[in-house]
């Protein structure tokens, strides 16, 4: 393959913002619906409980999110595409019946009050969303093949469009939810299912003339078992990850004052998700930008400036006037808490950028077409959020502190496992084929 210019940062700038955009509109959509959910009986740990069973689907649906980039690998011709879709689908409807499962009341309160220890207040409004997001679920994969066809068709700024239109709805739904009455836990699934569900309708339409511009494939097409093996240690990489948040909360529950911290905890991490999710589009920044050869920086370069600017942007709410505005007004937050959930956004501030340095690192082992040296990252961010956990809670360190630094340590330990495993390759900088949206970019 012919080389080509190393892309230049008003480029990679232009490809990876509207993903950091529509990456973050997706999680943004939580901090809205938490104003219908604490509005509910119970106040803020309906927040808790929501955001637990929402922790337990995003690990059931890893294998959705993981896909993508196993989709900008496989699903750049007709036939690859329509075997990544078969094989996304058929997978999504054995996730939604796992969670079902979960749903039946001595399941769920094994995994909610004695695995992961929630507090009976916390514990309750956690089993009846897992449940009403049955529907969710089902929307999530759903929507996986159009957005992977627009990003090898380097559509990013028109995938970005629909789920801009879904947080624009979540806007809009969440206050009119409040007006009318329509609170709690179950309502604020409601609130975020149905624009989802535009956005699945939306992202189809968009996608149907680059599904039908793919060219059919030259060579003989990948099947379905092939593209599920490449995703499964994709997968199970982020498995960890979810599983780390999991084993987080429930290090932060045996802390003193869980009720209170929890959600103290889940309010700030709000406003942080939003930034550490657009962070990890770094990812398809180096999959289409890929570089000549291990040595170079660019891409690494990119996603150090990119995560430190992210990692600012959630201290905006914690200035006067806006943090009484958005964590008292809406959120309603006692007001003799709102010092320690500052504390807890500037302790968080180093998260979004230890997830774009991981990123990075990902991207480059999928580009060489090494699932495994992802997994292996992933099992160490795991490992280290055990020890960090643990460590910090035998030393008396309040819960939220526990969270911030076990996010922030497990990220840079994934990615420094990553960067050893890959440096043993030295200069074997090619790909077995092109895995990129970008043809021709590869040399």
């Amino acid at each position: 393959m012919s080389s080509s210019p190393s892309p230049t940062y008003r480029t990679l700038s232009g490809f990876f913002l509207p993903l950091a955009i529509q990456a973050a509109s997706q999680a943004l959509s939580y901090p809205l619906v938490a104003m219908v959910a604490s509005r509910g009986p119970g106040g803020p740990v309906n927040l808790a409980g929501l955001a637990q069973s929402n922790t337990v689907m995003f690990f059931l649906g890893m294998f959705a999110i993981s896909s993508v980039t196993t989709g900008m690998v496989y699903a750049k011709t007709r036939e690859g595409y329509q075997k990544f879709r078969l094989m996304i689908r058929a997978t999504g409807l054995v996730i939604i019946g796992i969670q079902a499962v979960l749903c039946i009341p001595a399941v769920s309160h094994l995994l909610f009050g004695r695995i992961i220890g929630l507090p009976p207040s916390i514990e309750q409004p956690a089993q009846i969303t897992l449940i009403s997001c049955l529907p969710l679920q089902f929307l999530f994969f759903f929507r996986i093949p159009y957005f992977v066809v627009m990003y090898v068709g380097r559509a990013t700024a028109k995938a970005s469009m629909a789920t801009i239109a879904r947080i624009i709805l979540t806007a809009m739904l969440s206050p009119l939810f409040c007006i009318v009455g329509l609170v709690g836990p179950i309502w604020a699934v409601v609130c975020l299912t149905i624009p989802v569900a535009l956005e699945a309708l939306v992202s189809g339409i968009f996608a149907v003339p680059f599904i039908r511009s793919l060219e059919p494939c030259r060579e003989k097409p990948p099947g379905v078992k092939e593209i599920f093996i490449f995703n499964i240690p994709l997968s199970v990489g982020g498995y960890f990850l979810v599983a780390s948040a999991i084993i987080l909360a429930a290090f932060i529950a045996r802390a003193p004052d869980p009720d209170r911290i929890l959600p103290i905890y889940y309010l700030a991490l709000g406003l942080v998700n939003p930034m550490s999710f657009a962070a990890t589009r770094i990812q398809a920044v180096v999959i289409a930008f890929p570089p000549q050869s291990l040595q170079e920086r660019r891409t690494l370069r990119f996603s150090l400036a990119a995560g430190a600017l992210l990692g600012m942007l959630p201290l905006i709410f914690t200035l006067p006037g806006l943090a009484e505005l958005y964590y008292v007004k809406l959120q309603k937050l006692d007001l003799a808490d709102l010092g320690l959930v500052r504390m807890t956004a500037v302790s968080l501030i180093f998260f979004p950028l230890s997830v774009a340095i991981r990123a990075q690192s990902e991207g480059l082992a999928a580009w060489l077409k090494k699932p495994t040296t992802v997994l292996t990252g992933h099992g160490m961010f795991l490992i280290t959020i055990v020890v960090a956990g643990f460590t910090l809670l035998m030393l008396g360190t309040p819960g939220q502190v526990i969270g911030a630094v076990g996010l922030t340590l497990g990220s840079l330990a994934s990615s420094a496992t990553m960067r050893l495993l890959l440096m043993r390759a030295k200069e074997r900088a090619f790909p077995v084929g092109q895995t990129t949206t970008s043809l021709g970019q590869i040399r």
